[in-house]
């Protein structure tokens, strides 16, 4: 399949949506670059999981990383990790899923913005996908395994969204370790989410996972942290917790 790329520059404007409206983005030569991409197969997979219930949600997360693993992480990551490949396939060969899946974009520009343009960073729900698929694959061959931690993300979400913030924590060895130590300390995921209280030197909303991850980031670089074997960062984790959580009610 060829896919020829939009023009960055170009789309986001009123008469762009109302040509996806239409279906008469391929029609026009303006919207597009010159550069090419090909790949065998495009698949759709969900792309906005904003959903309530949690089951569904993790359904669909799961959906989308197993697609994107089979068939998208073979092509140059230039490609995968650039916005406006996105953006030309969901306006030009996945048009019709989008509009069905995600009626909202037909009312305004606003939703289809916010669905379908979502600047390319922790924030979209595609670039979660893609960024985690991409450090799992590259770690783990196994697909059971793959989906323990595609599944390991989306029930701490709140932690991934906190380590891929941080460009020095985006690497499979740090996500794959963190999601370990988790995993292995009943009770820990649910601590990590929790607001904490009674500390007005904080922030309004400040979240135990959230104050670790600060406390990584402070430390770095004279705690090379994302570089440390899963053992050595789990003594580290437990610390900065410490700082905050009363470690004694945590279970090993």
């Amino acid at each position: 399949m060829k896919i020829r790329l939009l023009n960055k520059s170009c789309i986001g404007s009123e008469q762009f949506y109302q040509d996806f409206l239409n279906n008469q983005i391929k029609d026009k030569e303006e919207y597009f670059t010159e550069e090419c991409v090909y790949i065998d197969e495009a698949p759709c997979f969900p792309i906005y999981l904003n959903v309530g219930d949690e089951v569904k949600r993790s359904e669909l997360f799961q959906e989308a990383f197993e697609t994107i693993s089979r068939y998208y992480l073979d092509t140059d990551r230039d490609v995968h990790m650039n916005s406006g490949f996105w953006y030309t396939l969901f306006c030009t060969e996945h048009r019709e899923y989008i509009m069905e899946q995600y009626p909202s974009v037909l009312e305004n520009i606003k939703q289809f913005k916010n669905i379908v343009l979502k600047k390319f960073d922790w924030e979209s729900y595609v670039y979660k996908c893609v960024l985690g698929a991409q450090y799992i694959n590259d770690y783990v061959e196994d697909i059971e395994k793959r989906r323990k931690y595609y599944k390991l993300i989306v029930d701490n979400l709140d932690m991934y969204n906190y380590i891929i913030k941080y460009e020095i924590f985006r690497n499979d060895r740090f996500l794959l370790n963190v999601l370990d130590i988790i995993h292995d300390h009943e009770g820990l995921s649910k601590i990590l989410k929790a607001k904490i209280k009674d500390r007005t030197d904080l922030g309004k909303d400040e979240r135990y996972g959230r104050r670790v991850i600060f406390e990584f980031n402070k430390s770095y670089p004279v705690v090379m942290s994302p570089m440390l074997e899963k053992e050595e960062l789990e003594v580290l984790f437990f610390e900065y917790l410490g700082y905050y959580y009363d470690l004694n009610s945590i279970k090993a």
